[in-house]
């Protein structure tokens, strides 16, 4: 994101302005249409074979997304102008049907662009619902370094940047094709489409995502907010938690479940860092006086073990999150297509 003024008169906009749609959530009477208008870098989808340089230009371009603030935007009856960053949000009032609705968005102003928004209404039969955080939970970031975590995410891509082992899996077995999986992730929006495109390439669930502004008006009480705004949403849908032990998602969870008494069905960490253990034993203790369970494992199979126990996911998905464990083993003694250094 670059610093400094934006100019406002189109003619001085180098790139062709495009409307960025965020993957949203809302309910049957009301969508929240959330996204960014930029200037549009060209950024195509990522390789198998991409270098680690092409990566890594790819990342820092992202980073210095050019936002269009003062633009102005339509999505049927709604209007609404984007922020200093060029965010905008948008609520649609009507009657909208379970499962992902497309909504048209008409940027008026600067310049004339089209795109369509994706708002998922969660169905009735949903058992209950999925919270997961994304980096080191899903897939390695090593968050807990931030420079090996900046290393990591500029230098991979969607294709090479593997989930961890069986977790894909898992969260279909959660998921079921009906149960909502909300992902909530301290990465940046900058990081949006590659993300989005990691949550295809590697089979898992597609789902609302809420990620955080780069820039350092970014709330500290992100992910609390957002999971609090998702419960709210949905005041009779129970739901899963799902983080790691990198950083606070173990805090936050235990915050929700004292703040949301029975509304949580369960509490998956991953557990990442040694250090952290014997606290988080000492937290699961006092989670478990509400009826809940935290459950720390360092795969997804363990945790699949307990969800089938209490009947989160089918005993059969188990077959499922073991073979794709024991296939992401295989394709992680590979060497990867660009291990090598920047060329």
């Amino acid at each position: 994101m670059a610093d400094g003024p934006r100019p406002e008169h189109p003619a001085q906009i180098a790139d062709p302005i495009i409307i960025l749609p965020y993957l949203s959530y809302g309910t049957p009477q009301k969508l929240t249409v959330r996204g960014r208008v930029l200037e549009d870098e060209g950024f195509r989808p990522a390789g198998d074979t991409d270098s680690r340089w092409r990566n890594l230009i790819r990342f820092t371009k992202r980073l210095e997304s050019d936002e269009v603030p003062g633009a102005r935007l339509r999505a049927g009856k709604a209007e609404a102008v984007t922020d200093g960053e060029g965010y905008f949000r948008i609520e649609c009032e009507g009657s909208f049907q379970p499962g992902w609705n497309d909504v048209e968005l008409e940027l008026l102003h600067p310049a004339p662009a089209q795109a369509t928004a994706r708002v998922l209404v969660p169905a009735p039969q949903a058992a209950f619902g999925v919270i997961s955080d994304i980096d080191d939970t899903v897939v390695t970031s090593n968050v807990a370094s931030k420079v090996k975590m900046i290393m990591t995410v500029a230098l991979t891509n969607a294709r090479t940047r593997k989930p961890f082992k069986g977790v894909a899996a898992f969260y279909r077995a959660l998921h079921a094709g009906v149960n909502p999986v909300f992902y909530v992730s301290k990465s940046p929006w900058n990081l949006y489409a590659p993300i989005v495109e990691y949550l295809a390439v590697q089979g898992l669930p597609e789902g609302p995502l809420m990620l955080r502004d780069f820039g350092f008006r970014s709330p500290k009480n992100h992910k609390s907010a957002e999971i609090e705004s998702i419960l709210k949403t949905y005041p009779a849908l129970k739901f899963v938690l799902s983080g790691d032990s990198g950083e606070q998602d173990p805090e936050i969870y235990a915050d929700i479940m004292r703040r949301f008494p029975a509304r949580i069905r369960a509490i998956y960490i991953r557990s990442v860092s040694k250090k952290r253990v014997s606290e988080i034993v000492a937290l699961a203790a006092e989670v478990a006086k509400t009826g809940c369970q935290l459950v720390l494992a360092e795969e997804a199979e363990a945790a699949a073990v307990h969800a089938a126990a209490e009947g989160l996911i089918q005993a059969s998905d188990l077959r499922a999150v073991r073979s794709d464990r024991e296939s992401d083993e295989k394709s992680a003694s590979k060497p990867a297509a660009s291990s090598g250094g920047l060329k």
